[in-house]
């Protein structure tokens, strides 16, 4: 599998979790380890798990296996931003209002 979809995978699991922790985050940096090549066509597991958070800041780590074996591994930085950050563009208030949309839908 191409590196930077092993790189993109990981981010996006350190990243989610970073907002599920504490929303919204930001990949302030992030750091890629490729232990071993990464087959296609096999089942993969990523974890990411928090291992320091003071601040803003949010230290992520997390790894992608298969069949138990570490094949790359991530150590993330991740910042606590404003929601006004994503609504500062044309792309975020019309997905802000979509959320919006979608959430007084669901109430009625």
């Amino acid at each position: 599998m191409h590196g930077g979809l092993v790189g993109a995978a990981l981010d996006e699991a350190c990243g989610l979790l970073g907002t599920w922790y504490r929303f919204p985050v930001v990949t302030a940096r992030i750091f890629i380890r490729y232990r071993k090549p990464v087959l296609i066509n096999r089942e993969l597991e990523i974890a990411a798990w928090v291992t320091e958070s003071r601040g803003r800041r949010i230290h992520i780590d997390g790894d992608l296996r298969s069949e138990g074996e570490v094949l790359a591994e991530a150590r993330g930085a991740f910042l606590h931003v404003p929601l006004e950050h994503f609504l500062a563009s044309p792309e975020g208030r019309a997905a802000g209002d979509a959320w919006r949309r979608q959430l007084h839908s669901d109430g009625e």
